[in-house]
């Protein structure tokens, strides 16, 4: 699960690991002077190829982004790939991936831990699925699975997205500008992003919340939707992800203590 204590102890440990992968038994002397040079030298090219990097992306303008896109999608076999973010605070959250549609290869279902989780731990995993899928493509289609309510979303532990908020909160809205990034350019229509598990268009507020996000992922195209999951637009989005029969099935036992994962199957 991403962000969870056991993910993060397992990458601190390799970390360490590499730190100490210089045998102590060698005999290599290192003078001290030339260490500290070494690692000047070593601050400064890094300092150097991250500004050269940041100089790069700020030189590559839109139809070239998009032509590289292009070239990385290419083929009569590629299908855009469908993110789907799953909180860990949905109930059952465990099991919706293995409810989605196995007819469907480019639905990338990402459970992430709601209570450890960071932004930059779900930026991260997105880059990498999206990555292992086909280096280079983007999102045309992406599911929202979390908690929230009417003009809310709650996405990570003490982090609510409204609209007063995503405005005040610099981490709140620097993680919708940077998930913009992982957007489509060739789509012909608005990249889509559903919310499922709440009903953020209870409220006026919720209006509200979607015109903000969508100014934040400016200049890219986004559409937000929150259909209401027993009318016919929420059919249609449940069916685009999910196995319909075993998504009704877990839904129905998706608050029962005695939930059987094998009567999924």
């Amino acid at each position: 699960m991403v962000g969870s204590r056991r993910m993060k102890a397992q990458t601190f440990a390799e970390r360490r690991g590499k730190s100490f992968s210089r045998s102590w038994s060698d005999p290599t002397p290192i003078k001290p002077d030339s260490l500290h040079d070494s690692r000047d030298s070593g601050d400064l090219q890094s300092s150097c190829g991250t500004l050269d990097e940041a100089v790069c992306d700020e030189t590559l303008d839109w139809e070239e982004e998009r032509e590289l896109e292009r070239v990385a999608c290419e083929g009569d076999d590629f299908i855009p790939p469908k993110i789907m973010l799953i909180s860990s605070k949905v109930p059952k959250a465990e099991y919706i991936p293995n409810i989605i549609r196995r007819d469907d290869p480019s639905i990338i279902p990402i459970l992430y831990d709601h209570e450890h989780a960071t932004f930059d731990d779900i930026l991260e995993e997105i880059d990498k699925k999206l990555t292992a899928y086909r280096r280079g493509c983007k999102i045309w289609k992406m599911l929202i699975f979390c908690q929230g309510g009417p003009g809310h979303l709650y996405l990570l532990k003490n982090k609510v997205a409204t609209f007063a908020k995503v405005e005040k909160e610099e981490d709140m809205s620097q993680f919708w500008r940077r998930l913009s990034r992982f957007m489509s350019k060739l789509n012909p229509e608005p990249n889509l992003i559903h919310i499922m598990g709440c009903y953020v268009l209870g409220n006026p507020n919720g209006e509200k919340l979607f015109q903000k996000l969508k100014n934040l992922m400016r200049p890219y195209s986004i559409a937000f939707e929150s259909p209401l999951e027993l009318s016919a637009q929420g059919k249609e989005m449940i069916e685009m992800y999910f196995d319909f029969r075993l998504f009704r099935l877990w839904k129905t036992r998706q608050h029962s203590k005695l939930f059987d994962f094998d009567d999924l199957l």
